[in-house]
């Protein structure tokens, strides 16, 4: 049985004590698209019947886990009491999100459709059943999909998880649908654009990954009978599937000619926040290899690229170094033309998508969890985390490795907790961007590679 307390400390610790967190998991979406696509044409799709629906305590609103079920049965009850999702649309009410809907002239948080489309359940007015609330937050059906057509049958262990999915159930435990799933609102995609624009009315950047913001708040068990109904599980895995989709999802954006440009300039929520954000004094600037570029240039955040890399390099040597390559010419490009730009953008696309089904089935045990490690590191001392939102996500991919040595029983409980003390002095070095130096990340993610099982 797999749950958060059998994992190592990871950089959940600094996510929630973050000043940013009321934003770091339920993002405000500004460009509302008149139709939507992906996945959340599939969440749509089917009429939502409201989260009441499921508060029953014979149904997900137990307040005690059941023995005899195949599920544990209070997943309502967690998620009213512990997910940060549930109070999504209370959010709306504080004065830092009625402040940022003032700057923009939209009028009340609570009511702009901006707003909503992240900080609830969102549904066209069609689709909301009797038991439907906006202010129920972001709810079961949110990710699940609209229950219309499984809510009676996917409690019955007579139909198979498969027929519920033919029914509108979203698929969750697949990683790469529930990363598009969730990067609709922790990232944005084309058709819910997070722009420059809402950062400078007041918004915090976004962060993401896929592994750490599944085990945040979970409301269920990776056990025989998960496993039975849905597959196995493997973290290292979903982190690494996350970080190709996320990296595929910026390219989308950039790509796309309604979104990756504003008037004359581009879109700047595609670029790197602290390649312009930073104080005007001091001579600060060194090479990120990486990119090629010199100083003086606004660079592409390029971090789940650049981490997916380290995927490859592993899974795919030789894919690996033509992402590389690849990204280099991206950022090459981005000093050229909008033209170049798409194009070298549309073959690393190409690159993520060719690769995507070949690092699902890898099995991503300790020898190559250990060379992740490795690789990080190598590009760690060679100056490549400058830029903080790489070291972030670096870090990130750390934990996430050390959580996989100790699913596939390389480490024991002693060199467990010895690794989860350097993970977070590892987070502590990339919980502020403000205050960010890049020798002590390298110097900690050194420490934590030096301590991992050879």
């Amino acid at each position: 049985m797999l749950t958060m307390t059998t994992r190592p400390r990871k950089i959940i610790q600094t996510i929630a004590a973050s000043t940013l967190f009321w934003t770091t998991l339920l993002w405000l979406s500004f460009a509302h698209a008149a139709t939507v696509s992906g996945s959340v044409a599939e969440v749509q799709a089917h009429k939502h019947l409201g989260a009441a629906t499921c508060a029953s305590s014979t149904c997900h609103g137990s307040t005690t886990v059941y023995k005899d079920s195949n599920v544990m049965q209070n997943e309502f009850s967690v998620w009213q009491e512990s997910d940060k999702h549930a109070r999504a649309f209370e959010i709306l009410k504080q004065p830092e999100s009625q402040a940022i809907t003032r700057k923009l002239g939209l009028g009340d948080a609570t009511k702009a459709q901006v707003c909503l489309d992240c900080h609830t359940d969102n549904v066209p007015v069609a689709l909301r059943g009797e038991k439907f609330q906006l202010e129920d937050g972001v709810g079961c059906e949110a990710c699940h999909g609209g229950s219309e057509n499984w809510v009676s049958t996917h409690a019955n262990k007579d139909i198979s998880h498969a027929d519920n999915l033919k029914a509108g159930l979203y698929p969750t435990e697949e990683p790469v649908q529930r990363a598009k799933m969730c990067l609709s609102c922790h990232m944005g995609t084309k058709d819910r654009m997070i722009t420059h624009q809402i950062m400078g009315a007041g918004h915090p950047r976004l962060q993401f990954e896929l592994d750490t913001f599944t085990w945040l708040n979970p409301h269920y068990e990776i056990d025989a009978d998960y496993i039975k109904r849905k597959g196995e599980f493997n973290g290292a895995r979903d982190w690494a599937l996350g970080q190709g989709v996320a990296a595929k999802n910026l390219l989308e954006q950039l790509t796309d000619s309604k979104t990756a440009y504003v008037g004359i300039f581009p879109e700047l929520v595609l670029f790197d926040c602290h390649a312009c954000h930073k104080r005007m004094g001091g001579n600060s600037w060194a090479a990120r290899p990486g990119t090629g570029l010199g100083p003086g240039i606004v660079r592409l955040n390029d971090a789940n690229l650049v981490t997916f890399r380290h995927v490859l390099s592993v899974v795919d040597p030789a894919a690996g170094a033509r992402l590389r390559e690849q990204t280099r010419a991206l950022h090459r490009a981005t000093t050229n033309s909008r033209e170049a730009t798409t194009n070298a953008a549309n073959t690393l696309k190409n690159t993520i998508e060719g690769s995507l089904t070949e690092v699902s089935a890898y099995p991503f045990e300790a020898a190559s969890l250990r060379k992740v490690l490795a690789s990080l590191l190598r590009d760690a001392e060679a100056g490549d985390y400058r830029d903080f939102a790489g070291a972030e996500q670096a870090a990130l991919a750390a934990q996430s490795v050390v959580s996989g040595f100790e699913a596939s029983g390389a480490i024991d409980k002693a060199n467990a907790d010895r690794l989860a003390t350097l993970v977070d002095s590892l987070n502590a070095s990339v919980e502020n961007g403000d205050t960010f130096q890049n020798a002590r990340f390298v110097a900690s993610l050194r420490s934590l590679v030096q301590a991992a099982p050879r």
